[in-house]
């Protein structure tokens, strides 16, 4: 079976959707989510290609497919990644810049997202790790569901 287009997120979608169908889900590692063209198996063992417009990346809940007596959905595992959460914005600029130097992709939450602090979360990098200790900066390591994946920026100098 082909998927060409997604049906909704499960995250948004009243909960009767689940009800009655048969739900199989699509683990996908986050880096998978940028992908259109891609085959994947449920796990129960359905094999699905996936053929996506040009359009957003997949994210955690994301619906391939309702039918009467079946749900497929996306189900992202958690990526290992170093939560940055800077006491001074002199010391969030000193952090974001060295790290955007390494060109190293970061995502940035408010306080009143998931973490309740002002954060930024970039993939674990022991590098980086080394580079927040011995700047003494607050993080914590952890495995998140990230909303949005993690993607190589493109740049000039």
């Amino acid at each position: 079976m082909i998927i060409e287009k997604l049906v909704g997120n499960i995250h948004e979608e009243s909960r009767e959707l689940l009800e009655g169908r048969h739900h199989e889900k699509v683990v996908l590692p986050s880096a998978d989510l940028v992908k259109r063209i891609q085959r994947v198996t449920t796990d129960h063992g359905r094999e699905l290609g996936l053929r996506l417009a040009p359009g957003p990346d997949l994210r955690d809940g994301d619906v391939l497919l309702v039918s009467e007596k079946d749900l497929i959905t996306i189900s992202v595992l958690p990526t290992d990644v170093l939560v940055i959460a800077p006491r001074t914005i002199f010391e969030m600029g000193f952090i974001a810049h060295s790290l955007g130097n390494r060109h190293l992709q970061a995502q940035f939450f408010d306080a009143e997202s998931e973490y309740g602090a002002e954060v930024m979360v970039v993939q674990y990098d022991h590098t980086v790790e080394d580079f927040l200790k011995h700047h003494q900066a607050p993080y914590e390591r952890q495995e998140r569901v990230m909303p949005v994946p993690f993607r190589h920026a493109d740049h000039t100098h």
